[in-house]
């Protein structure tokens, strides 16, 4: 019997302060497999940096790495699933916004603005979102209460999914293998 080759594979970016071997996006890689996942560093991470790049250098990064991935994979880019934790997330989301095709956004802890600042809000590119989304966060996240992404994420066009971790900060710590089975079992509806 032949072996069937992938109908989608799925591109993970890191949060802030981590790199591509965050355990979030270990435990999303493993729980995914056999679809053909790959996990990116950020321009900065990679020259060693801790601060990262502006947007426009995240997002191009984003691109590249949806680029190579459908490149191995033998994929069209509108087979491919793009997301990750917190600012990697977001980066993927801004990249679909400006064009970047996609089947669909895995975010998880989506920083809506920066703790303690709701005025400063990271919302403008949302309504460009002609996707399914799938937003993953805790209840107790201090980057956007329940009620903020849910009123934020009404103006994405595409099908929200939302899943609250009951008490999950933004870090969601020690829940990986429950966010990575959400992801999983979202992921194979698409």
């Amino acid at each position: 019997m032949p072996k069937k080759t992938a109908d989608r594979a799925v591109l993970l970016t890191p949060g802030a302060s981590a790199g591509r071997d965050q355990p979030a996006l270990v435990a999303v890689e493993k729980a995914l497999s056999p679809v053909p996942v790959d996990r990116m560093d950020f321009p900065y991470r990679i020259a060693g940096r801790k601060s990262p790049d502006k947007a426009p250098v995240l997002i191009e990064a984003v691109r590249h790495g949806a680029a190579d991935l459908a490149k191995r994979t033998g994929l069209p880019p509108g087979r491919l699933v793009l997301g990750g934790r917190s600012m990697g997330g977001r980066m993927c989301s801004m990249a679909v916004a400006e064009g970047l095709a996609a089947l669909g956004l895995v975010l998880v802890s989506y920083p809506l603005h920066p703790p303690g600042k709701p005025e400063s809000s990271r919302i403008e590119h949302l309504p460009k979102l002609d996707l399914p989304c799938l937003f993953v966060s805790g209840t107790r996240d201090a980057f956007g209460t329940v009620e903020e992404l849910e009123a934020a994420t009404a103006t994405i066009p595409g099908e929200v999914t939302h899943v609250w971790l009951d008490g999950g900060d933004h870090g969601l710590r020690r829940r990986d293998d429950e966010v990575a089975v959400i992801v999983r079992d979202w992921a194979a509806t698409l």
